[in-house]
């Protein structure tokens, strides 16, 4: 939502953000392929979290008037209630933090003892 309120206060047009198929090159340098190829991509992640992303994962691209930012990539129907947190890797290891305090990790639950 913020994103979408400083594009607008800060740009006469919204820019046309595009969907693709990311790719990672063999220097670690970051693609999307949609409708044209964005390549050597930033990629934006909130304070303190960093990630690599699969080839393959379907990504989110945004223009801006000084190259082209990487949102992330789009998340899969995972079972989470509203409210709920996962953090995953592409090897299966995954936390969850659940609405009732209980923390799962690896699926196995650590709760409010």
């Amino acid at each position: 939502m913020w994103l979408l309120n400083y594009i607008t206060q800060n740009s006469i047009s919204t820019p046309d953000a595009v969907k693709g198929e990311l790719s990672v090159s063999a220097t670690g340098g970051t693609s999307v392929v949609s409708s044209d190829e964005h390549k050597e991509l930033e990629l934006c992640f909130p304070y303190g979290v960093v990630s690599v992303p699969p080839a393959g994962e379907r990504a989110v691209v945004l223009p801006l008037s000084d190259g082209e930012v990487g949102l992330g990539v789009l998340s899969r129907g995972i079972g989470l209630e509203e409210g709920e947190l996962m953090l995953y890797s592409k090897g299966g290891a995954s936390i969850i933090l659940k609405n009732d305090g209980k923390v799962l990790i690896n699926g196995r639950e650590f709760g409010n003892d």
